[in-house]
Order: structure tokens, then C-alpha cells, then sequence
């Protein structure tokens, strides 16, 4: 039987949602999803530190309150939320609570002081942080036919393609104002209004606090040409596939996601302000203490890792403040408590 006559053909987002998240669906798997990719949380325990840095000053902005919440989106097995916890100082996290946002089960093992949920909890006092959720968050492809118009490209459960009916509707109003297309066949966007509307009714969990997500991402003025829908299968990329074989995944849109007093700025520049710079430690260490030598150069080796241009440095930080001075524009002078993330930012780049 041809992909043609299976009668299930449908858009991208529906299909991916049921593949990644239904039962059976990808992320619902046993393994999680470190064994299938690697983000910056599994590449190095820096990246939880300088989050666990960036909850203590989310902390001070907000007076030091009496609970102070650090809420994991998509949180995998709890790496990150786990990591956070045993970073901070003895004081904060004493006062923090942590959450991991999760569809799959929860860990054996996991720290007893992390609630385990569905979905985001309210009433957020504290720092909510997105690390790659937003580019698993379905979207609908589109792509222009032969006479110039945008159509929605529907998808087979074996991967294969065919075009759709015009884009319309609110979809259609996205794609003119976020993401243009050209009236040439073949080209084509990931209409990011599911991720929009996600990453609002995230922000609306905190009262007060910060909300950050770091994700694969592009801007308008560089928007990709055909695309970036990808599926990722043991550690290698391959054809996406929406059989709940491989994780499905797109780049995200970050400034259309962004909400008013948001910066995007990159991953690169965030760890930086954090404090992780991946400087080498000084060759006199290796005579006077080669172990601390050994354990620096390797910490570096992680930070340059987490901040190299072309990798893991070139992801986007959308920092969305609610509540609490934002960050200024990187070298602006001047602090917000949060503001303080970014400062001098543009100093240390050119040093």
C-alpha cells in the first residue's frame, strides 16, 4: 500500500505531537533524551552552575524571599534541575524549591526534593528555564508550490510528503510577519504560533522572576531557506521521521517568541556573564599543582565547549524578565539587579 492511500496524511505539528509525545511517542521512552543527543546540560557541569549563578542573582532581585522556585521545562531525566540544586550555596537552596516539567515518568532515584509534574506549576516565585523545549514544541511546515503559494505540507507515519491546502487564517498572518517566503517553489518555514502561545503560557506561570529559554534559533533578518526540520536518532542526525523512532525538531523563532522587555542574545554571551569563560589556567599551576592544573584545564576544555562559536555558543537566550529590572543592552553601564547577567558583556567580547 502507497503513503498515498495509509488515509494518514496529516500537517507536520499534528504528527509530530502524536510521535514524540503519545503513547509510545519518543520522549516517553526509557532511555530520555541524553541518548540521543547531547545538550549543553550533559556536555559539561558548568552549564548548571552558571544557572545555579543565575538563580542566585534572579534571588537578590527579587529581595531573597522565603521560597524561592527553580522550574525545569522539558527536564528530561532531571539532570538539570538536579544539577542546579547541588550548585547553589548552602543558604538559597535551603529556601529553593525545584520542579522538573516532564511528559515521561519520573526517574528512580532522583532528588526527593524535586516535585515531578505534567506541566508548569503557578504562581512562580523565582526562575523558569527552558533548556531546548521550545524547538520539540510541534510546529506546522509550509512550503511554496509551483505557482508561488505557501501550502501546508502534510506527512505520512513513513516520512514521505505532499502538499496541502493554501496557508490561511492566522498561520498565514505569522508567516508575513515573522517569517516572509518568497514566491519561489521550494522554499520553506516552520510556522512557529504553537511555540508563541507555549512560551506565553510559560512566562504566565511566574508572578515574579525570571523566565529564560536557550534553544537552536534564527531572526528574521536570517531566517533559513528551506527550513530546519531535522530528526535526531542514537547520537546522529537523520530524516525525520514521525513514527516515534527519532525526536523531531526545528529551530525556533526566538524573537517572535519574545514577549515585551525580552532580550535574545546568545548562549556564548550569557555563560560569559556567568562566569564561564574557558580561559586556560596559568602554565605555573602545572608545576606548583598538577592535578588542580589537569582538573582546570579540563573545566576550561567544558567551557569551551559550552561557549564555541559555530556549536553550542551560537544558541539563543530569550531572557524574559516579569516583575523585576530587566537586563540592559550588553556595554549599556548601568544594573538592574537581573541586569547584571549582561553587564560589560560587550567589554568582555572584544578582550
Amino acid at each position: 500500500m502507497t503513503a498515498a492511500t495509509t488515509g494518514r496524511w496529516r500537517g507536520w505539528r499534528a504528527a509530530a505531537q502524536a510521535a514524540l509525545y503519545g503513547p509510545g511517542g519518543f520522549y516517553r521512552r526509557p532511555e530520555g533524551p541524553a541518548g540521543h543527543f547531547r545538550t549543553s546540560v550533559h556536555a559539561s557541569p558548568l552549564f548548571a552552575g552558571a544557572v545555579a549563578r543565575l538563580l542566585c542573582r534572579v534571588d537578590a532581585a527579587l529581595g531573597r524571599p522565603a521560597r524561592l522556585d527553580f522550574v525545569d521545562m522539558a527536564a528530561g531525566r532531571g539532570e538539570l534541575v538536579a544539577g542546579v540544586l547541588a550548585a547553589l550555596p548552602a543558604e538559597v537552596a535551603a529556601r529553593t524549591r525545584g520542579y522538573a516539567v516532564e511528559v515521561a515518568g519520573r526517574p528512580d532515584g532522583l532528588d526527593e526534593r524535586i516535585a515531578w509534574l505534567p506541566e508548569p506549576p503557578r504562581s512562580v516565585t523565582g526562575l523558569l528555564f527552558a533548556n531546548e523545549w521550545l524547538d520539540n514544541v510541534p510546529v506546522d511546515v509550509v512550503e511554496v508550490d509551483a505557482a508561488g503559494v505557501p501550502r501546508r505540507v502534510l506527512v505520512d507515519t513513513d516520512g514521505a510528503e505532499r502538499l496541502g491546502e493554501p496557508v490561511a487564517g492566522d498561520q498565514a498572518a505569522w508567516l508575513a510577519r515573522w517569517w516572509p517566503l518568497p514566491a519561489e517553489e521550494g522554499l520553506r518555514a516552520e510556522i512557529g504560533l504553537p511555540r508563541d502561545a507555549a512560551w506565553a503560557s510559560a512566562v504566565a506561570a511566574l508572578d515574579r522572576g525570571l523566565a529564560v529559554a536557550v534553544d537552536y534559533a534564527h531572526t528574521r533578518d536570517a531566517r533559513p531557506p528551506f527550513g530546519t526540520l531535522t530528526g535526531y536518532r542514537e547520537g546522529r542526525e537523520t530524516r525525520p521521521v514521525p513514527d516515534g523512532s527519532c525526536d523531531i525538531t526545528a529551530h525556533v523563532a526566538l524573537d517572535a517568541c519574545a514577549l515585551p522587555g525580552a532580550r535574545l542574545l546568545s548562549q556564548r554571551e550569557a555563560l560569559r556573564a556567568l562566569g564561564v569563560t574557558g580561559a586556560r589556567p596559568p602554565l605555573a599551576l602545572a608545576t606548583t599543582d598538577p592535578p588542580a592544573y589537569v582538573r582546570a584545564l579540563a573545566r576550561a576544555g567544558e567551557a569551551a565547549e559550552l561557549t564555541a562559536p559555530g556549536g553550542l555558543g551560537d544558541f539563543g537566550w530569550l531572557v524574559q524578565p516579569v516583575g523585576i529590572p530587566g537586563p540592559p543592552a550588553p556595554g549599556a553601564g548601568g544594573t538592574g539587579a537581573v541586569g547584571a547577567l549582561l553587564v560589560d558583556v560587550a567589554d568582555d567580547e572584544e578582550q
